[in-house]
């Protein structure tokens, strides 16, 4: 039976790129969207003009922008506390 094979870890270069990675790809969804409902919304309720579609992608780009905040610092997710560990003693 073969063992399974072993797993380096991954570099921190690479964890930033997934990072940028996921923030990107979530931008272009959530601006999406946003498009796509401001452009709905335009044509049904606002009579063709421009702010729906500005602002509802505006709001898909600061959803993406504040995920990709939180994924880069996971002190600011609302409940979760950061302790400091305490500097080790020297003999």
């Amino acid at each position: 039976m073969a063992s399974p094979p072993k797993l380096k870890p991954a570099s921190s270069e690479d964890i930033v790129a997934q990072k940028y990675d996921r923030c990107l790809a979530d931008l272009i969804v959530k601006s999406g969207v946003g498009f796509s409902v401001g452009v709905v919304a335009s044509v049904i309720l606002f009579r063709r003009r421009a702010w729906p579609i500005a602002l509802s992608t505006g709001f898909g780009a600061g959803a993406a922008y504040a995920d990709c905040d939180r994924s880069f610092n996971p002190a600011r997710i609302a409940g979760v506390r950061v302790i400091q560990q305490p500097p080790a003693e020297s003999k």
